[in-house]
């Protein structure tokens, strides 16, 4: 999410019709660093520009947690820019890169089209058609296209139950982890398949919409106090959080962690997707580490890697 992309890499070994041995090292820069020594409102006004993908969530974010730590009330936002900015991300991914990744064509000219028409005044019309004649039909190709390769029994996978997005905003528990008095983040909820991750893009994205057309309030969180706060939001990607810690007026400590920083920490979210599938051949293994790696959905270019063992 920064302007300085940084690069995921993914390396798995191909063995026993199986994926195995798989690593992640994710490279990027921190901007945390730059907040050190300056006053709070120079953060939250710095933080839109230093980061170029969900930029209204990133400065929500850095808003609650600044006001949190200050005592200070929350400040107001756009709730439908931050749904539109939600929207872009999730149908850039399930109208471009998707079907792609399926053997399928993208629809870049009806996407292009509503991309150019959203700030307008009829943006929900033209959300509400894309969806009916682009979106839907497009989920349909893909998910037919996603099919279980388990070696195991399992029940038939119709997605995760979608949260509410505010019920996976946890502000005090990541206050209590940023103050050192627990000794881990909150639990990351990761989907059970890549099939699943996908129905649950879409089910967001069709809550999206309708959050849209009736004015609903964007969850956005914070807790602190005394120096102390945590500004939680959602995006397309999952919970952002900020973290502050402001000493004598002046900014201390500061924490961005974005969704792409907890699924791609270790290899822990992708090995869970791949365990015990099993794949024909060495081409689509390859394929199917990449629609692993585009369900977590890193914020950053990637490069995948299979070799045969």
């Amino acid at each position: 999410m920064t302007t300085s992309a940084g690069l995921l890499t993914v390396k798995a070994c191909f063995k026993d019709r199986g994926l195995h041995d798989i690593r992640v090292a994710l490279a990027r820069p921190s901007v945390a660093g730059l907040f050190t020594g300056q006053l709070p409102d120079a953060v939250t006004k710095t933080v839109p520009y230093l980061f170029t993908l969900c930029a209204h969530a990133q400065r929500v974010a850095a808003e609650a947690a600044v006001t949190a730590a200050q005592g200070e009330a929350p400040r107001v936002f756009d709730s439908a820019e931050l749904w539109l900015e939600v929207l872009h991300e999730n149908l850039w991914r399930l109208l471009l890169d998707w079907p792609p990744a399926l053997g399928l064509h993208p629809e870049k000219e009806a996407f292009i089209a509503w991309r150019n028409a959203r700030q307008g005044g009829d943006c929900l019309a033209v959300t509400q058609n894309l969806l009916h004649h682009s979106l839907r039909p497009m989920a349909e190709k893909c998910l037919e296209m996603l099919v279980d390769r388990s070696t195991e029994e399992v029940a038939p996978d119709d997605g995760d139950q979608v949260m509410p997005a505010a019920a996976l905003l946890a502000p005090q528990a990541w206050l209590e982890y940023w103050q050192g008095t627990a000794a881990q983040m909150p639990a990351l909820l990761v989907p059970t398949s890549i099939r699943s991750a996908f129905l649950a893009r879409l089910a967001e994205t069709l809550a999206a919409v309708d959050a849209l057309a009736s004015g609903a309030t964007f969850p956005v969180a914070s807790a602190g106090g005394g120096g102390w706060g945590v500004g939680q939001t959602m995006t397309a990607r999952g919970v952002l959080t900020h973290a502050v810690h402001v000493v004598e007026g002046v900014v201390a400590n500061y924490r961005v962690q974005a969704p792409t920083d907890n699924y791609f920490a270790d290899a822990t979210a992708l090995s869970s997707l791949l365990a015990n599938l099993q794949f024909a051949s060495l081409d689509q293994a390859r394929r199917v580490l990449n629609q692993a790696v585009l369900a977590l959905d890193p914020c950053v270019p990637y490069v995948a890697e299979v070799v045969d063992a």
